[in-house]
């Protein structure tokens, strides 16, 4: 299972969202800080979910983090967050 898939997996997982959309937009990076060669690095992640509902954004957003902790501490050096309830 690739880094997107994983984080797909999780987040399904965790959240059971309505709606959820991973990009792997590391390519678009190339040259920039944090971008390896054939490494999944960066990543937009769209996620919406009844679990974030009442929650501020930085509570949803934590929320998200501590699920996709063990690829945050890896390989996945940038993550861009739209969350929605």
């Amino acid at each position: 299972m690739n880094t997107k898939e994983t984080i797909e997996k999780k987040l399904s997982e965790a959240f059971s969202p309505v709606h959820l959309e991973v990009i792997d937009e590391s390519e678009q990076h190339r040259g920039h800080g944090g971008y390896r060669e054939g490494v999944a690095t960066h990543f937009h992640v769209h996620i919406r979910a009844s679990a974030f509902s009442g929650k501020s954004r930085v509570a949803a957003q934590r929320l998200v983090y501590s699920v996709l902790k063990a690829e945050l501490d890896g390989d996945v050096h940038a993550l861009a967050l739209k969350v929605e309830s």
